[in-house]
């Protein structure tokens, strides 16, 4: 795999990527999430701009994962990560991530952060696995809390989700 900054042309398979990464939800029985709409061009494309839009290309150079970040509370902020379905388990995922925390070291941020769900395999078990910590409530920063907030006023917490924390 190879990790590379998304270009313009890419973004609807960006969305193809995320609609597919939503069908595991569906087995696990979180069928809103499976059905959620992926992220707007529009949002992608700001991403893209910012130069926080990554994704990993396969031997044809065609994207079969992505990662989308911005910078909160002096962290970056991983918004979404997503590897398509059939390229799961193969540390795409991993790569992303630290591909995520050079760029964040970098731009002199001390951490990375992300909110997800807690017990969905693939969510908090698996960032744990990467040197995550769940966040208690008290322990939030301001923007972080903010999307917590945000997350809970669009349904998100009738599963239980949290923030996590990694030290870079």
């Amino acid at each position: 795999m190879r990790i590379r900054s998304v270009r313009p042309e890419e973004l609807t398979i960006l969305q193809g990527i995320e609609v597919a990464t939503g069908e595991p939800f569906r087995t696990i029985g979180m069928i809103e999430i499976a059905d959620d709409p992926p992220p707007a061009l529009e949002m992608l494309e700001e991403y893209r701009r910012s130069g926080r839009a990554w994704v990993a290309a396969d031997e044809h150079d065609d994207p079969v994962a992505y990662l989308i970040s911005r910078p909160v509370d002096g962290t970056e902020y991983i918004a979404q990560v997503s590897v398509h379905p059939r390229m799961a388990r193969r540390g795409i995922g991993r790569e992303l991530i630290e591909h995520a925390a050079g760029h964040a070291r970098a731009a002199g941020l001390s951490a990375l952060t992300l909110t997800t769900f807690v017990e969905v395999p693939w969510n908090a078990p698996y960032y744990e696995q990467l040197g995550f910590r769940q966040l208690d409530a008290a322990e939030l920063p301001p923007e972080l809390r903010k999307i917590r907030e945000q997350e809970a006023d669009v349904g998100l917490d009738r599963w239980p989700r949290t923030a996590m924390w990694r030290e870079l």
